[in-house]
């Protein structure tokens, strides 16, 4: 059982008290003369039995001034009295010695130096019975708390007495001018009003209605039936404030206070009560007329301004008892008495009146029932028992509602029941919620008063026992245990996740439910499931429990069987029975392609067209529901490609043989056949289509062994090994006549002789073997056809059938003959013709790419190997030189860069060869215009000119400079590329100006200029009668009142874009000159002026000190000109507030600074940042808008209020319309002596002494004797001053103007343990002499607070404060001090609390010419002036006494409530769309560590702890500022915050961005796991890379690195010894290629997982890092020097049919050499091509596949003597322009663009860092013969122009070239 009866106690701490015994001498006789003092008597007695011995006695502190309490006790019987004296923060007595069985008697006064106070009179009864049980209100001996300790302070006072009862509604005015201190005094009288009627629910009652601008209910008549419930509604009455609408008030009390459901009575006096402090804004006489019409009986109280007419026209007749008009409000409470009087009578007169005139016979006394029990509580109900009252009693009202939010009495909810029972169960009640019981005794014709109590619900059952089990990857199950009573269940569960709260999932189940399955869940992820009972709609504590889903589980054991060259079955295990399919991603090292297949619910697959020999990564997904399982990854390689099987022959005959094999598998492409005499002979070779397994082979030499070889070509190229027959002819069957002789050896020609492989320096010469064992040797001649030259012969071994012949003639023909060495002599002559190539020329020059400074020229090679191309260029239509450059062979293409724009040039490409140059391949090219068009001059004046063009659509920024033409003058400016218009000022009159306009792109290049001639107006020649002179004097405007004392810094911000206009300029300048001339003195000892014109950027014109008198000021706005431009005004704010309001510009400290922004449409940037900014340091804009202005831009931009701050006109002709108010609100501004300061979120006007000292984070540590230390906050900083920190500022820099007349001293500080015992001034100002004139000193040691000042006599004068409040200052905490000066009084609050106020005269104003100083103790003397040590954290001094009521003290964490005070700085703050959910409520805690005793509280009541509340009604308007003018609009607070919107759809996917560059490998970090998918979050930083995952996607390409510079041919080099023949070697390392490749691999698989499961997911998947693909080789390393030439050995076997090699250059002719020892491989570029060597010997085995050809080696010498040097070795590789492989004969045309464009890049100029490697172009010659030749004009290829075509004859070149292996390029398949 749950039960409380409502008693009024204190829990505020012990208080000791010392009962002494007292003599009652005189006691009660004491005079009280001093009870109409400054203090009052104690309030609200209340007495509480503690036991049987305990007593205790508590009041409320009276108003005023006073130091304790003596507490008077007598005890009857027996007479005893006793007398208590306590301090003032006691008001409690407990008495220890009480005996229930007597009464006693109270009197409780307040005592103030030997004065007391009118006593507070009690009683305490008797008890009757033995022990005192817990008793309701409502009860007999509830006496003891009504009626036996009534309070009595008002003994003397009026009490009506009368029987008759009454409605009473008193309507208050709560409007502003009323003000706070006084609505206090409005509640006292109201206090004293009420308490002289009898309150009761069947007796008098009274409401209230308070009204301003609109009226509202405070209380109606029926909300309280107790006179005490009454009272303390009156105390706890909010203040209201707005405007004065009584007649509105009067007619809402008669609809809404006098009615029935309001608890208006029939038959019962009605009375109205109306107080009010002035004149309505609306008419009182139809309202009022109509309560009296209703019989409502009014009463007028006017006070201070009310209109005494208007009282009297409100009032009911007669005026002399129904109107009162006081002077002030403190005089209210003479008028009660007389008032309550004149109510009562007129009640009872009334209620006689409506009876008939008989009295009405007093109302008996009814008893209540007694001993209110509950029982049985239950969380929806519990059960009410009592005791029956006495009498008849037909039924009992039973009224409950709840104690927190609750309508109390009779719109409470009750039940009746009959007069025979005595309990009845009330239900359907919240859980944990207090409810208020009355039970009401109803007699037939009258009801008892209520015997009440209250009890307090169970919470609702919860469940118990959660349980989360069988977890899968989208599913678990929930169990609970039933919840007894629970009606259902609701289940809520949602992901846990760091980004945005995931939407929550709800599952409602009946009350027979307690398990349920969850789906649908997303896998890997932690989930939050929480579990609520259900009662109707009401729900229990939440049960909660979290749990994590099963990941995907991948498949498993993935493994490979039958793996062969092309094919693999790939086999796994199925991981679930939930997998619906697989996915299988494979990819091969040689590439970066990957192969994906989809599968169904299989575990094995064949994999086929694979490569052979070739690693393979691949990965197995499998495919869920839900999205994809982690890959299970595997590698493997496929084997070699299988050689053909079983070669055999057969039909073997004297000239042929058939071979025959079996295919070694399906994928066979063709087969390779080679057959070769083993003697030695030519090799014969043939292709065979795949699926032929014979061949017949021809044309055989009878008798002779042929060797065999067979390889089988596969896809891609790919060939086996040979297999190797060795087979033999049958002898020819012939007659041969057997005649015996003896002949010679015969003696045979070459055969086959042939030249080929034609370069312009060389040829190779070959031939056939017939007889070469024999054959000791070859001689070989050649000659010049024309006979120019000598012959030459060469020498050539036996072994050795070929040779290349060099150095040659180019184009020339050359006889070559052959001859066999046989030792009896020559064999037979060979002979045969060749010719050397021409010098080629290119062909075909082109140009393509045009930019402003390059182009790009592109060619086709020449037939001929070249050793490079001259590149010569020289401009045509602009003087310049001719510069050369020279690029490799390899190159064909090159952009030429720094060129002029708009410039045609001359074009040559060369081709240079060993033996010379071509003839020049010649062309035109011109570069694009980079200038602006049209480019005309306007507006010109005698000192100014305007310049305007069509811009440039590429132009990044444009260079202006206007000279004279004489060179006198120059000015030069740089504008952004959205730019067209500029004006130039300063200029002389009468003068010829060049304008120039220079386009420059954002790399810096400047095209040329484009000109124009423009001539200043002269000078207008004055008449002759007048000589010149300067503006007439009349013509300044005179200043205006209102501006005389106006000293500030002023700055006007004008808006100059292109939206203005010429015109609109102008007026603009005349309104600027109109208010500037408003001012009175312009200077530093008045107001300084400086304007600033903004568009794109902000211009200043001048600034606040370059003038100092009003003539010259006004001249120079005159001389204004138009800017032009864009509208950024946010940019424009912030250029004032950087580069204007400075100390360098003028701008002083303590002056008022006011900026005045004029535009006429919305800001192209952000200005809302930078105004708040500008606003919070203090300075007051104003914004003025025009034409086509955003109001809303204008409010954010200006101070507030708007009203004053904030003006609009439709058109500039209209601004003479907002001038006066203007310029009246703006010298206001200037006028002010404080400056506005940031306060509390807004501003204020006063002084931020702290910053005006120094004591800021980046100023301290300049200072000496401060340091930096915490605040009460971390996040405020705090300064300690130490003793040598004697802190002094001149008081000019302060406070220019001296102090206002009344401000508030705002210190926040607290005393040190090492802070002296002497007094010190903790702020002072000083004169010159040192002499004190203001401040606030602190007595460490007495404990007192000392103002003093100079009084406006020069008086003198100090008010001292002590007492407990201020002794707290004094021990060593933060305290916050508001000393508050106005012209009567001094009041000090300290921690936001009023403690003490003084009266003080009115202050004299201070001298600026002295100092204020910080911390200066007191007995300082001359210049030994020490500091006591403290620490400060806040000073200000705000110009206002009003402050210290309106701060809130946030910065003390006491005091600090989070949702009045702004943000702590530097914190973090959440808005509303950052809102969280709001989570499940947590246990409840233990209790806290006993905290140390606080300082003693306000007492009040303190009741059980309720349910949180409704959010209640809004507070009351905060105080009165002064009235303003009306404004056009007004705009209302932001209204409350929406309700979150459904998630929105997922928006389109974006255009492919362009691609990055590749960045660097990062390390291998450790793997971690894998993560749960979430929503897109803000991307982090790039963690470290994980271990080796599955294959991504491929990467782009890098970029191409720089080639190196050709190098020069060297000297050759010494000949070699012979080497042994090696094998076929790899481009690379096998290992490492596979390395590499394995990680490529891997990462595409693992992007295309990402891939996948983004797409299923329906989410962007993060970004996979993706390792780079490893680029070209880099730089080739040092070349060995080359082995002397091997012997010549017999011809080798013809390799597969390869490319076409490049030709070297020519060596010179040196000793043929041995061949030299097979190199390391290196890693570089391929070079030219070297001359082919000597054959090398026959090789043994199969022949190996052939490589590019090599150099030609050196050829012996011929025997003469002369020979040649030795050749060098070759240079390093030659020049390769990277841009050659981006392929040439593309043209770029740019489009063509309809928007200007605005200092950006419209296009991406790829080749903006391009940085070309070919050697710098040097200047050309002037008489090169290349200069000569004529040129061809060359445009790009999509360009037509009319242009002659060079045509090159072209020759047909027929060399021959070998053709490699394994190459596309294969010969007719053969059968």
């Amino acid at each position: 059982m749950q039960f409380s009866v409502r008693l009024s106690f204190f829990l505020l701490g012990f208080v000791l008290i010392a009962v002494l015994p007292h003599t009652a001498k005189g006691q009660e006789h004491q005079s009280f003369m001093g009870h109409q003092s400054l203090f009052s008597s104690p309030r609200r007695f209340r007495v509480k039995v503690l036991g049987q011995d305990k007593l205790e006695v508590s009041w409320k502190e009276p108003k005023g001034d006073f130091e304790g309490y003596k507490v008077i006790y007598t005890t009857r019987p027996g007479g005893q009295q006793k007398v208590v004296e306590l301090a003032k923060q006691e008001t409690k007595l407990v008495i220890t010695d009480f005996d229930p069985s007597k009464d006693y008697n109270f009197k409780i006064s307040a005592v103030n130096g030997g004065k007391e106070s009118k006593p507070l009179q009690g009683k305490h009864e008797a008890q009757q019975s033995g022990s005192e049980t817990a008793q309701t209100q409502g009860t007999k001996k509830s006496d003891v708390t009504r009626e036996n300790n009534e309070i009595s302070e008002a003994e003397d006072g009026f009490m009506c007495k009368t029987p008759a009862i009454a409605d009473i509604v008193i309507l208050v005015d709560g409007s502003w001018s009323i003000g706070r201190i006084n609505f206090r005094l409005v509640r006292a009288f109201l206090e004293n009003l009420v308490s002289a009627f009898s309150v009761e629910f069947d007796k008098t009652r009274i409401g209230l209605a308070q009204y301003s601008g609109d009226p509202r209910i405070e209380w109606h008549l029926n909300a309280h039936t107790t006179k005490e419930a009454v009272i303390e509604a009156v105390k706890n009455l909010p203040y209201k404030g707005g405007n004065t609408l009584t007649g509105l008030a009067l007619t809402f009390i008669l609809e809404n206070s006098f009615k029935v459901e309001s608890g208006s009575r029939p038959g019962v006096p009605k009375i109205g009560i109306l107080i009010t402090d002035g004149k309505s804004q609306d008419d009182v006489i139809p309202p009022a007329q109509s309560l009296k019409d209703a019989g409502i009986e009014l009463f007028a109280i006017g006070v201070k301004n009310a209109d005494e007419n208007e009282l009297k026209a409100i009032a009911s007749p007669p005026e002399e008892t129904h109107v009162y008009n006081v002077a002030d409000f403190s005089v209210m409470s003479d008028i009660v008495e007389g008032l309550t009087k004149t109510v009562c009578d007129r009640v009872d007169q009334l209620d006689k009146k409506l009876k008939g005139g008989e009295p009405a016979p007093p109302i008996t006394s009814i008893a209540p029932p007694r001993d209110l029990v509950t029982s049985a509580i239950t969380a929806r109900s519990f059960r009410v028992m009592w005791t029956h009252a006495p009498g008849q009693v037909e039924k009992y009202r039973v009224v409950y509602y709840p104690a927190s939010g609750g309508q109390p009495e009779e719109k409470g909810v009750f039940q009746v029941v009959m007069g025979t029972e005595n309990s009845v169960e009330l239900t359907h009640l919240n859980s944990l919620t207090e409810y208020q019981v009355a039970v009401f005794a109803v007699y037939r014709s009258s009801a008892s008063e209520a015997l009440r109590g209250s009890a307090t619900t169970l919470a609702l059952p919860r469940v118990n026992d959660l349980e989360l089990f069988d977890i899968t990857h989208s599913t678990m199950r929930v169990r609970w245990k039933i919840a007894a009573g629970a009606s259902g269940y609701m289940i809520l569960y949602a992901p846990l996740t760091e980004q945005e709260a995931a939407d929550e999932k709800e599952v409602k189940v009946g009350d027979s439910v307690n398990e349920v399955e969850l789906e649908g869940l997303t896998p890997a992820t932690e989930y939050t499931v929480t579990v609520y009972a259900m009662y109707g709609e009401e729900a229990s504590d939440p049960m909660t429990s979290q749990q994590t889903t099963l990941p995907l589980i991948p498949a498993r054991n993935l493994r490979f069987q039958d793996v062969d060259h092309s094919s693999v079955r790939i086999l796994w295990e199925s991981p679930s029975r939930l997998v619906r399919g697989y996915r299988i991603m494979y990819v091969k090292t040689s590439g970066l392609q990957t192969t994906e297949v989809d599968l169904g619910p299989v575990t094995s697959y064949l994999l086929k067209n694979l490569t052979s020999l070739t690693e393979y990564t691949v990965g197995v997904f499998a495919v869920y529901k839900e999205g994809e399982a982690a890959a299970v990854t595997e590698s493997f390689s496929t084997k070699v490609v299988p050689d053909p099987l079983d070669l055999r022959s057969s039909d073997v005959s004297s000239d042929s043989f058939r071979v025959s094999w079996q295919h070694p598998a399906s994928d066979v492409v063709m087969y390779r056949l080679i057959w070769t005499p083993t003697d030695g002979g030519d090799s014969q070779e043939v292709i065979v289509n795949g699926n032929t397994n014979t061949y017949l082979i021809k044309g055989l030499q009878p008798a002779s062994e042929y060797e065999v070889l067979l390889a089988a070509v596969y896809t891609n190229e790919i060939e086996s090994d040979e297999v190797v027959l060795l087979e033999t002819t049958d002898k020819r069957t012939t007659t041969v006549a057997t005649t015996t002789m003896t002949t010679l050896t015969p003696r045979y020609a070459v055969k086959n002789l042939r030249i080929d492989e034609e370069t312009t320096f060389s040829m190779r010469v070959s031939w056939q073997a017939v007889d070469s064992k024999n054959v000791r040797h070859y001689r070989l001649t050649y000659i010049s056809a024309k006979g120019d030259r000598a012959e030459e012969t060469r020498t050539v071994p036996s072994g050795q059938t070929s040779l290349v012949l060099q150095p040659l003639l180019s184009d020339t023909d050359y006889k070559v003959t052959v001859i066999p060495a046989y030792p009896e002599g020559d064999g037979p002559v060979s002979s045969q013709m060749g010719r050397t190539l021409p010098l080629s020329a290119p062909k075909n020059l082109r140009v393509s790419e045009e930019w402003y400074n390059r182009f790009r020229i592109s060619w086709d090679v020449p037939p001929s190997p070249t050793m490079g191309y001259r590149v010569v260029y020289q401009p045509v239509s602009a003087p310049g030189r001719a510069l050369e450059t020279f690029v490799g062979e390899d190159v064909n293409t090159m952009l030429i860069l720094n060129l002029l724009s708009g410039t045609e040039y001359s074009v040559k490409v060369i081709a240079s060869y060993t033996t010379g140059s071509s003839e020049a391949l010649a062309g035109k090219a011109k570069t694009l215009y980079l200038g602006v068009i049209n480019l005309s001059t306007y507006q010109v004046r005698m000192s100014g000119v305007c310049a305007q063009w069509v811009p440039h659509r590429h132009a990044s920024t444009y260079r202006l400079v206007i000279q004279s033409v004489t060179g006198s003058q120059m000015q030069e400016t740089k504008l952004g590329g959205g730019g067209s218009r500029h004006c130039f000022s300063n200029l002389k009159p009468n003068t010829e100006y060049k304008i120039s306009v220079y386009s420059q792109l954002q790399d810096g290049t400047e095209g040329p200029a484009v000109t124009a001639n423009v001539k200043t107006l002269p000078i207008p020649t004055p008449a002759a009668a007048k000589p010149p002179t300067t503006t007439a004097p009349p013509t300044i405007p005179p200043a205006k009142e209102v501006c005389k004392a106006a000293k500030a810094d002023l700055v006007f911000l004008v808006d100059g874009s292109w939206s203005i206009g010429d015109d609109n300029f102008l007026k603009i300048i005349r309104f600027l000159y109109s208010t500037v001339g408003a001012l009175d003195r312009i200077g530093p000892d008045g107001t300084q002026v400086a304007i600033a014109q903004f568009s794109d950027d902000a211009r200043t014109e001048f600034k606040l000190n370059s003038y100092g008198n009003k003539e010259r000021l006004l001249d120079a706005i005159n001389k204004i000109s138009y800017k032009g431009g864009n509208t950024k005004t946010g940019r424009a704010i912030q250029h004032v507030k950087e580069n204007i309001f400075i100390t360098e510009g003028g701008a002083r400290r303590g002056i008022p600074n006011v900026l005045v922004v004029l535009t006429d449409g919305r800001s192209q940037d952000d200005v809302n940042k930078v105004s708040k900014e500008i606003q919070m340091e203090g300075y007051i804009v104003f914004a003025i808008g025009f034409a086509d202005a955003d109001y809303g831009e204008l409010v954010s931009i200006a101070s507030k209020p708007s009203d004053r701050h904030v003006f609009f006109v439709d058109d500039l002709d209209a601004f003479q319309k907002i001038e006066e108010k203007l310029v009246t609100f703006v010298c206001e501004a200037a006028t002010a002596t404080c400056p506005s300061i940031p306060m509390s979120g807004s501003t204020t006007p006063g002084f931020r002494m702290m910053e005006l000292f120094g004591l800021v984070e980046n100023k301290y540590n300049s200072i000496s004797g401060v340091s930096m230390v915490p605040g009460t906050f971390n996040a405020f900083p705090c300064f300690h001053l130490h003793s040598n920190a004697l802190m002094a500022q001149p008081t000019r820099f302060i406070h220019p103007e001296g102090l206002p007349s009344d401000y508030t001293i705002t210190l926040l500080f607290r005393v040190l343990p090492d802070t002296p015992e002497e007094p010190f001034a903790i702020w002072e100002i000083l004169n010159r002499n040192n002499d004190p004139l203001t401040g606030v000193i602190l007595d460490n040691g007495g404990k007192t607070l000392t103002f003093f000042n100079n009084d406006y006599r020069g008086v003198f004068q100090t008010v001292t404060f002590e007492g407990p409040e201020i002794k707290k200052l004094f021990f060593g905490s933060f305290h916050k001090l508001h000393i508050a000066i106005s012209k009567t009084s001094a009041k000090v609050f300290i921690d936001c609390k009023m403690v003490a106020e003084k009266f003080i005269n009115a202050a004299g104003n201070i001298t600026t010419d002295g100092v204020e100083v910080l911390g200066r103790m007191v007995r300082s003397r001359e210049n030994k002036d020490n500091s006591a040590p403290f620490q400060l954290q806040n000073f200000d001094i705000i110009c206002s006494t009003s402050w210290a009521n309106r701060d809130k003290c946030c910065e003390l964490p006491s005091l600090r409530k989070e949702v009045d005070c702004p943000a702590l700085p530097k914190a973090c703050t959440c808005t509303q769309d950052s809102k969280g959910p709001p989570g499940p409520p947590g246990v409840p805690g233990g209790p806290g560590i006993r905290g140390a005793r606080g300082d003693r509280g306000e007492p009040g009541p303190v009741g059980p702890a309720g349910p949180v509340g409704d959010t209640g009604v809004p507070g009351p308007q905060g105080p009165p500022g002064p009235q303003g003018p009306s404004g056009r609009s007004i705009i209302g607070p932001p209204g409350s915050p929406g309700e979150r919107g459904q998630k929105g759809e997922a928006g389109q996917q974006g255009q492919q961005g362009v691609p990055g560059r590749p960045g660097p490998v990062g390390r291998e970090g450790p793997p971690g796991p894998r993560g749960l998918p979430g929503k897109d979050g803000p991307q982090g930083r790039q963690g470290p890379p994980g271990t080796m995952g599955t294959p991504g996607a491929p990467g782009s390409p890098g970029n191409t690195g720089a080639q190196g510079k050709q190098g020069t041919l060297g000297p050759p080099g010494p000949s070699g010894t012979k080497g042994e023949k090696g094998e076929r070697g790899d481009l690379q390392s096998a290992t490492s290629v596979q390395a590499i490749a394995r990680q490529v691999c891997e990462q595409l698989i693992q992007s295309h997982m990402s891939r996948y499961n983004s797409i299923l997911n329906q989410a962007p998947s993060p970004p996979v890092s993706i390792r780079t693909v490893p680029g070209p080789p880099g730089e080739p390393g040092r070349e060995g020097p080359p082995g002397p030439q091997g012997e010549q050995g017999p011809p080798g076997r013809p390799g597969f049919p390869g490319q076409n090699g490049q030709n070297g250059n020519p060596g010179e002719r040196g000793q043929p050499g041995e061949r030299g020892e097979k190199g390391s491989s290196g890693v570089g570029v391929q070079g030219p091509r070297g001359p082919p060597g000597p054959p090398g010997p026959q090789g043994q085995g199969r022949p190996g596949s052939q490589g590019p050809t090599g150099r030609p080696g050196n050829p012996g010498t011929s025997g003469r003597p002369g020979v040649p040097g030795p050749v060098g070795p070759p240079g390093p590789p030659g020049y390769c322009d990277q841009n050659s492989c981006l392929g040439y004969n593309v043209g770029v045309q740019l489009p063509s663009s309809v928007f200007q464009n605005y200092g950006e890049v419209e296009e991406d100029d790829p080749y903006r860092y391009y940085q070309p490697n070919y050697p710098a172009p040097q200047p050309v010659s002037p008489d090169d013969p290349a200069l000569a030749l004529d040129d061809v004009e060359l445009r790009s290829p999509d360009v037509y122009r009319n242009t002659r075509s060079i045509k090159v004859e072209e020759e047909q070149v027929g060399s021959k070239r070998r053709i490699k292996r394994g190459v596309k390029n294969l010969p007719k398949l053969t059968n």
